[in-house]
């Protein structure tokens, strides 16, 4: 699902702490829309050059833009002001503490278009606020599962109501390993390369255990328990035995599911009495961890199979 589009509101209500964001002009745009996940230099643009100006980026005025404009005279800075404001940018922000003139604060008010002060140099701003937007960007989901951080391998583990996830992952913490989320896993695709899982706010940090109720993981196994986020390296589904009537006996088939429309590895694992979940999820996921560095055991073997039937047929 690809997110809806941004407005100046939203970012600046979910990142004005972190990038330090003080709203100094033209609050009566905070509804204008970000329309890219990066930001912009609007040097060319102030110098009269707007061919290929971005307007639909953020805009930030650093230390040389601000020397360049003080450098013109009110009546033609106030032309460029104008010019900037003309475009539907979605917002504009001075970096390095610089202090806007009134000429600048005027024009974005009557444009309605939110002008910030930020402390940050621009470069250290733009890096900050470009990983910000991306993540905005993003397009995101849930899938119905817990997701578990083993020694660095990120599983989300699946199966039907009642088949024992509870229990394999409250099992699993008690190891010492993290819990991400429980029960639905909100995932986004980062950089179009790798899938981050975190767990709905309302429900970090807790469990659901049949019989017991609602649970407070760091509360009860210490705060390295749970994990903000981790990105998915496995799923793993619990399936009833009887529900399984083909099992790959050696591991050389390799499954994937979809998530956000990359393949991550999948693996299914019978369930029936006397089997110790939370140990097989533990294996699957350090099996996962040696195949993504190159070692596949069961293909080590075939390969060592067929080399000894070769000679045998040759003797």
């Amino acid at each position: 699902m690809q997110r809806d589009i941004i407005t100046v509101e939203r970012f600046y209500t979910l990142h004005a702490g972190n990038l330090q964001l003080k709203l100094v002009a033209g609050s009566g745009g905070l509804a204008r829309f970000i329309r890219e996940p990066t930001v912009n230099r609007p040097g060319l643009a102030l110098a009269g050059f707007t061919k290929y100006f971005a307007s639909k980026r953020i805009q930030v005025i650093g230390s040389a833009e601000a020397t360049f404009l003080k450098s013109l005279p009110p009546q033609e800075r106030e032309l460029r002001y104008s010019l900037l404001f003309s475009y539907k940018i979605p917002c504009v922000v001075l970096c390095r503490g610089i202090n806007a003139d009134r000429l600048l604060l005027r024009a974005a008010d009557q444009a309605e278009v939110p002008v910030f002060k930020c402390p940050f140099i621009t470069m250290k701003f733009i890096n900050l606020a470009t990983l910000a937007l991306e993540m905005m960007f993003a397009p995101y989901g849930s899938e119905l599962g817990s997701m578990v951080d083993i020694l660095g391998v990120g599983v989300i583990i699946k199966g039907e109501s009642g088949i024992g996830k509870s229990e394999c992952v409250l099992e699993l913490i008690e190891r010492g390993y993290s819990l991400v989320s429980d029960d639905v896993t909100k995932v986004t695709l980062v950089d179009g390369r790798e899938i981050m899982g975190t767990s709905p706010a309302i429900t970090r940090s807790h469990m659901e255990v049949r019989g017991i109720g609602i649970i407070n993981v760091p509360a009860m196994f210490g705060i390295k328990s749970v994990r903000a986020e981790k990105r998915v390296d496995l799923v793993v589904t619990l399936k009833a035995w009887q529900d399984v009537p083909n099992v790959d006996r050696l591991g050389m088939e390799e499954e994937y599911v979809k998530i956000l429309g990359l393949d991550v590895p999948h693996i299914i694992i019978p369930v029936r009495p006397g089997r110790n979940l939370a140990r097989l999820v533990e294996v699957a996921a350090f099996q996962a961890k040696l195949k993504s560095s190159g070692y596949n055991p069961a293909k080590q073997f075939n390969a060592a199979l067929i080399e000894k039937m070769a000679s045998g047929q040759n003797r």
